[in-house]
């Protein structure tokens, strides 16, 4: 095929802003929306699926996905092929508020997620965490219409949409746990189409790919899905890399917490590590409940 690489992606404005930033890097490619389940919130898994059919296809290049919303198994002949550096995976609070410490006893505060729900809880047991679903856009002009006192979302949505403004305060991980993937985009390809390979790694961050490799090996190990209360945060250093993870009940009434360090090298063995110690400290009957509870 002759010309720039076409670029797969969702719809969604912040979907679109992702892939054209991956394309403005490329220099030569075309971003293609494609259709997508948007429509069931409750699997994200959807969300990526329209585009790894139009991979498997030949209709695209190169799939640009939010890590995060990325299954733990991909389809047969479909590989992950570059991290590119990462945004600031921490969760934002957006409302009038410095500090949780600051948030009004009582506020309503709004996510779709059950991972902030359940650390928020923990937290802050007095606050009223009320579902609130859609978009970026949609949610902040819910809040801006007082459906809610305050939201948490994602940091790195936020920026990419050039609405980093609006962040009151991000929460320190040791408040809260990201997402596994959280602020980091995943480039998606055909297993051995080298054309597509070279690319997305002129893009690619090692320390990235390392956390991104550390995360995912953490939430299969636990058998996590997009919708289950965990968080799994790696971070690389030079010759270190550290792993934090989160698994909770929904209501905050229970939960682990644990981290480990060790090689970058062993980024994959260190992230299963870290889930064999939470699962020995009751991570998997949390999480059954967790699901049960759901």
């Amino acid at each position: 095929m002759e010309g720039g690489l076409r670029l797969g992606t969702r719809g969604s404005a912040l979907a679109l802003a992702q892939a054209e930033a991956v394309a403005g890097a490329l220099g030569d490619a075309e971003v293609v929306p494609v259709r997508t389940a948007d429509g069931d919130v409750g699997d994200k898994a959807r969300f990526v699926a329209g585009v790894e059919r139009a991979l498997l296809d030949g209709e695209v290049d190169l799939g640009v996905h939010s890590a995060k919303d990325l299954p733990g198994v991909l389809p047969d002949g479909l590989a992950i092929v570059a991290v590119p550096g990462r945004e600031d995976p921490a969760d934002a609070y957006i409302g009038s508020a410095g500090s949780l410490a600051e948030v009004p006893g009582g506020a309503r505060v709004g996510t779709a997620s059950l991972r902030r729900r359940a650390q928020l809880l923990a937290l802050r047991p007095d606050l009223r965490v009320v579902d609130l679903h859609g978009n970026v856009d949609t949610r902040l002009a819910k809040l801006a219409a007082g459906e809610c006192d305050g939201i948490v979302l994602a940091v790195a949505g936020l920026a990419r949409l050039g609405r980093a403004g609006e962040v009151a305060f991000a929460f320190d991980p040791a408040e809260m746990v990201p997402a596994p993937g959280q602020g980091a985009l995943a480039l998606e390809a055909r297993t051995g189409d080298e054309r597509a390979l070279a690319a997305a790694g002129r893009l690619g961050d090692r320390g990235a790919a390392l956390e991104l490799t550390a995360e995912r090996a953490a939430t299969a190990a636990l058998e996590a899905s997009c919708n289950t209360p965990v968080g799994i945060l790696a971070r690389a250093g030079a010759e270190e890399l550290s792993v934090d993870g989160f698994a909770g009940l929904p209501d905050g009434s229970e939960w682990v917490r644990d981290s480990i360090s060790g090689s970058v090298d062993d980024a994959a063995a260190l992230g299963a590590a870290l889930a064999e110690r939470m699962l020995a400290a009751g991570a998997m009957q949390i999480l059954e409940r967790a699901e049960a509870q759901a």
